[in-house]
């Protein structure tokens, strides 16, 4: 049988240092005879050396545009839109629930004759993701919310929260958070820490949101842990707003009401001082935290907005924070992918790959029946004549 090739690129996507294959996992791959190619990359978290040591194959970054068909490529975030999808690609195209843009992502792969194994979709016979990064982006997300939260309260409005970088381990980023919630605790009009209300808390990203909180040294009654059962009475939601802090952490997958909106945040008596938006449904059109509407990133992680009165209003909307700790997420990420992975060999055959590629097939199909529908609308052509 010919050898699984495997293309891990370089991510494209600023600030992102994280990486779909470890040098672990990499070496696992080629001692289970794959051949596995790394693009040389300035901003991974790992050394091009370590995958080089793990018996994968060194080439150029952005060689994957070029590579042949029969190769599949892996990676994390958005493909540059440059070019037709000519291999199988595995990675998160954030496109499959009518994202913005999710049209052209996937007449690329129409147009090149690729095939898309997304991630967010890949899942168990128990229909529970195979590999994700909820546990990190909740970690992140909660960690950079308090520091927001604290930089608020020791500078003006207009100084804005700049130049987060990764940290190298997650013991740094503990010791900045706990010095920030100090600080701000000192600084708040009542010398009390912050209350922070969690959505999504029994899920893989709430619980790394509640973890943090307890790490960074919140008392257990200041962490309001809410799920399905707190929310189904449906949004605005005045226990958000009578929080410091409000961290949403859902996996959106059809409408609902929305928690907050800027009726309830106009109301007397509002503490909220900052939202984390770690679901990052930005684009989706059943966004259920309607205040925003744009990404934020690593260089600028938060957006304000407009209310009145005191206090300032700030969201974080970072669509890739487990990147803030590249190389724990990475390895966490990467070894439970691994197990499927492996079954790449079998892809024609294996549950997980035959889904993946089902559902890539029905979303064409989604689109085909879209631009029919446009057509339709639009009309016959008039005759020129």
């Amino acid at each position: 049988m010919e050898p699984v090739h495997l293309h891990l690129r370089s991510e494209c996507k600023p600030l992102e240092y994280r990486s779909a294959l470890t040098p672990t996992t990499t070496r696992a791959l080629v001692d289970a005879g794959y051949i596995v190619y790394v693009e040389k990359s300035p901003s991974r978290i790992f050394e091009d050396s370590e995958f080089e040591a793990a018996g994968a194959i060194l080439v150029p970054e952005n060689s994957w545009r070029v590579t042949e068909c029969h190769i599949i490529i892996i990676g994390l975030k958005e493909l540059s839109l440059g070019v037709f999808y000519r291999n199988a690609h595995i990675y998160f195209a954030h496109c499959y629930k009518r994202q913005s843009g999710w049209e052209d992502v996937l007449n690329r792969f129409r147009k090149g004759g690729g095939m898309l194994y997304d991630l967010e979709f890949l899942t168990d016979d128990s229909g529970r993701r195979v590999a994700a990064f909820g546990y990190h982006a909740g970690f992140a997300g909660a960690a950079l919310a308090i520091k927001a939260w604290a930089h608020q309260l020791t500078h003006t409005p207009d100084d804005h929260l700049t130049g987060i970088t990764p940290y190298s381990n997650e013991s740094l980023l503990l010791d900045d958070i706990r010095a920030a919630l100090q600080i701000g605790t000192a600084a708040s009009p009542t010398a009390s820490p912050p209350r922070v209300l969690i959505i999504g808390a029994l899920g893989r990203c709430g619980r790394g949101a509640v973890e943090l909180c307890q790490r960074a040294g919140l008392d257990d009654s200041l962490i309001i842990q809410w799920d399905m059962a707190e929310t189904a009475k449906g949004g605005p939601f005045p226990e958000i707003t009578a929080s410091d802090i409000f961290i949403n952490c859902i996996y959106l997958t059809s409408s609902i009401a929305p928690f907050i909106s800027a009726e309830s945040l106009a109301q007397p008596g509002r503490k909220l001082s900052v939202v984390c938006d770690v679901s990052c449904d930005t684009t989706n059109p059943h966004n259920p935290i309607p205040i925003y509407d744009v990404n934020t990133t690593f260089d600028r992680p938060t957006v304000p907005v407009v209310v009145a009165g005191e206090p300032a209003l700030s969201v974080i909307s970072i669509d890739h924070l487990p990147s803030l700790l590249p190389r724990e997420a990475s390895e966490a990420f990467s070894a439970a992918l691994l197990p499927s992975l492996l079954e790449l060999k079998n892809r024609e055959t294996a549950r997980v790959w035959k889904d993946a590629e089902a559902l890539f097939h029905e979303k064409m199909r989604d689109l085909e029946e879209m631009e029919a529908m446009d057509r339709l609308a639009d009309g016959p052509k008039p005759n020129p004549n």
